[in-house]
Parts: C-alpha cells; structure tokens; sequence
C-alpha cells in the first residue's frame, strides 16, 4: 500500500489525532468498517448505524491489530490512537479521493440499472488474463464501500475496476469524485430507484453525472440498444455495445448450453471472434460485450480476452444455478426490476422440461411501481413460464395481469409462510424453478425448502 499514515489521514480529514506520537506515523495497510475483519495495520472505520455503532468496537479493532481507527466520537480508554473528525462517512470518502489519486493506473467504473455487478465481475475477469486487478468486492458499489475499496489498492495492481451504484441525485457525483474513472461504463437505463429519481430520464441524468468527473481522453462505453443511452452524448470518445447492428460491439449468434456454457460471436465492423462464457443465462453474452471493448482499449489480444471470459464465475445471489438432485434451482434473488426479470425469464425460457418461476415484489419503482407489476404480468402471459407462482402485495399485480391476459398456470400466495407450506406439492421432478425478487423481499427463504424437496 502506498504511504498512508494517522498523520496524514488527519491532515485530509481536517480531523484532531489523539494518541501518542508514534502512532502519527505509523503504515496503514487497509480500512475496514467491520471489526471481525481487522488485519495488522488496518484502519478501522466507526460507523454509527441504526442498530450498531461501530465505536463500541475500537478497543476490538485495536486488539486485532488496527493502527488506528477513525471516529466521530471520543473513544473511552481508547488502546491506540484515533482521528476525530466531524463525520466518519464524510471523512473516509475524503480519504479514498485522496488515496485514488496517488494511482496512475487505468480506472473502469461501472453502472446501470441491471447488470452492474456481472459486468464488472466480466471486466475484472477478462483484464484477469493479462493484469493484476483491483475489483469491488460483492457489490460494495455505494459511498461507504467504494472508497474502502480504493484504500485496498496498492502497487501491484495495474487496473482497477470499480462498481458505483446509487439511488438519487448527487450520489453518483460523490462517487466520481472519488474514482475519477479512465473509462465509465453503463450497462442499461432501466426502472430502478424511481422513488428518487422519478422516471427514465431522471436515471439516466442521475447516472450520467459520473461524466463530469472524467478527464477529456476519457471513454464511455454504453449500451447502444438503450435509446437513451443511444442519444446520450457524454462529450468524449465513446463505444456502443448491444445486439443491433449500429453498434461498435455487438454479439451475435448467441447459443446457451443448458446451464453450463453461454456462447457468442462478438463482433466489430472490421473482425470478429468465438467466445464462450461458463454461466447461466444468454444476458450474459450482452454483458460481455463491454468486458471486450475494456480488453481491447488496454491492449489485451482476442485470445487473451476469450480466455479471461472462460475464468467468468457469478457472485453469490445472481443467477446460481444449481442441481439438487431433483430440479434444477436457479437462485436470482438478490434484486429485481422489470429489465432483470424480462432478461430471468428469457434465459429460464431455454430449459427442456417444465419451467416454473417464482416472483415476488419488484421495490424501489416508486409512483409507477403498480402499472409497472400489471405490464410485467401481461408480457408474462405472452410466452411465459409452464407455472408461474407470484407471492406478495405487489406480486398480485403481476398474477391477476398474467391470468387477465389468458396466461397458462399461476397460483397467488399472500405470504411467504403459505408457499412454503405449497411448493412441495407444486414443484415436479426435473422442474427448472427460477426465484426471483428484489432482496428485501427475502425470497432466498425459499431455496432450502426447495433444495429439499424429494419424491
């Protein structure tokens, strides 16, 4: 890790050291907020939460090694040195801004409204082949979690690739301010967020925020199947990727192995070359597509990039398919809009045997969020699953649209504790099920219930 002291971080933060003097200089080696994860040298971070406040635990930090921890509270009988600052959350956004800049390595952020944390797990994957990367972990994507991973960088890393996800206005400034992206990546303008940010446009005004943090050379890499992002002109050098011919990057061909293999052409106006993705779901040749654009602007080959694609592997909660011995179960419950469940479904849409999903609330779409339910149903009904099985207030929407519109099977449960008690008698052997809703609405209750079902 680059020089990063006590001293220093007061001098950033405007904030007081308390502590001996030989604590001033000590290394810092990386910051936390958790204090379960503290390594020798770290900077523990004191956040005060809703239900924890994390100075209670700076002796903890400090018995586990941390060199010091930053706070916006006295810390009684402190056992190492601390900075006082106005607040934590202000003070290590100042921090990570600070710490970012002392690197002139390439800077990929990325955003969307779908397809923010496969994308970047793509990028991180195909530049894998040739450099050493930085990656957000998880989808450590918002103000407290991008600057912790800043502070993770150090001089070995030779890229870095970093998710930036908001929910309102002024958020993706603040997180521009801080990565100060090379090259910024959009995946999709889609219903995400609308209690904030109202409808398409105010997402897409929100998102695009990150282009005025950017330097002139910059590069923007967009889909070009997203019209707003078509006519968008983020004033610099940009690419469009999608499946329309008028793209820069487009894939073609796109054939799904089961659940194993998802292969494509992607292709230029000049060239084109075979790649094959080891996931689930034909989205993924989309997504792709940037992951391909990123490798050619930092030099990697066409065999280097299909063999980063080959290395892809999904984060836990999106699209982990596995077998159980008696159906096929595709977890995909850690968010949901009507953009990821159109996209869910059409890749559970390629299964042989009989394809049931499971669908809950879609949260966050604010004044619109019940035509947005009834829409979905109806295009379900269109060619949609064998059954569908719709659970929650809003989920009705989607159930009574579906049966409206003459759709096939369906069944309707209040709550979560009634399908339970169903799903037994529901599911077959050799079902494909999909579960999906957005993550407050805990559908991965559901998984061990049908993990265990047998004849």
């Amino acid at each position: 890790m680059k020089q990063l002291t006590p001293q220093i971080i007061a001098g950033i933060t405007g904030g007081e050291y308390l502590g001996d003097d030989t604590g001033r200089g000590a290394c810092i080696t990386g910051a936390v907020r958790d204090n379960r994860e503290v390594k020798h040298g770290n900077l523990f971070v004191c956040i005060s939460g809703a239900r924890v406040d994390g100075h209670s635990f700076a002796n903890s930090a400090f018995e586990s090694g941390a060199a010091c921890c930053l706070a916006e509270k006295v810390i009684p009988d402190a056992k190492g040195p601390y900075v006082l600052v106005k607040s934590t959350l202000e003070a290590i956004k100042s921090i990570g801004g600070y710490y970012r800049s002392l690197f002139e390595i390439p800077v990929i952020g990325i955003t969307g409204s779908v397809g923010k944390t496969t994308t970047k797990e793509l990028v991180a994957a195909v530049l894998g082949a040739k450099l050493r990367v930085l990656k957000t972990p998880e989808n450590l994507n918002n103000e407290l979690g991008v600057p912790l991973t800043l502070l993770s960088l150090d001089e070995q890393h030779e890229a870095a690739v970093i998710e930036m996800g908001i929910s309102g206005f002024g958020e993706m400034s603040r997180l521009a301010e801080m990565v100060r992206p090379d090259i910024f990546i959009i995946t999709k303008i889609g219903y995400s967020h609308l209690e904030e940010l109202g409808d398409l446009n105010g997402v897409l005004m929100a998102k695009t925020e990150a282009f005025a943090y950017m330097k002139p050379d910059g590069v923007a890499v967009v889909n070009g199947d997203d019209e707003l992002l078509l006519g968008y002109d983020p004033g610099m050098r940009r690419f469009t990727f999608g499946l329309e011919k008028h793209n820069d990057f487009r894939a073609e061909n796109i054939t799904a192995d089961g659940v194993d293999w998802v292969a494509c052409d992607i292709v230029t106006d000049t060239e084109r070359f075979h790649a094959m993705i080891p996931a689930y779901g034909s989205h993924i040749a989309l997504l792709s597509l940037p992951a391909a654009i990123i490798g050619r602007l930092l030099g990697l080959t066409d065999d280097e990039i299909k063999l980063g694609l080959l290395s892809y592997s999904p984060v836990g909660g999106r699209s982990n398919v596995s077998d159980t011995g008696y159906i096929t179960l595709i977890n995909d419950c850690y968010n949901a809009n009507p953009n990821s469940v159109r996209a869910a479904l059409a890749s559970l849409s390629v299964f042989p045997n009989r394809r049931v999903a499971i669908l809950g609330d879609m949260l966050g779409l604010g004044a619109p969020t019940d035509d947005l339910h009834i829409e979905l149903g109806a295009f379900i009904a269109q060619g949609g699953p064998d059954l569908l099985i719709c659970c929650g207030d809003k989920a009705e929407l989607i159930y009574k649209a579906y049966t409206s519109a003459c759709g096939g099977e369906a069944h309707f449960y209040r709550n979560k504790t009634e399908l339970i008690t169903a799903l037994p008698g529901l599911i077959k052997k050799g079902d494909a099920v999909l579960v999906k809703a957005s993550h407050d609405m805990r559908f991965e209750e559901f998984l061990p219930v049908l993990s265990n079902i047998k004849e």
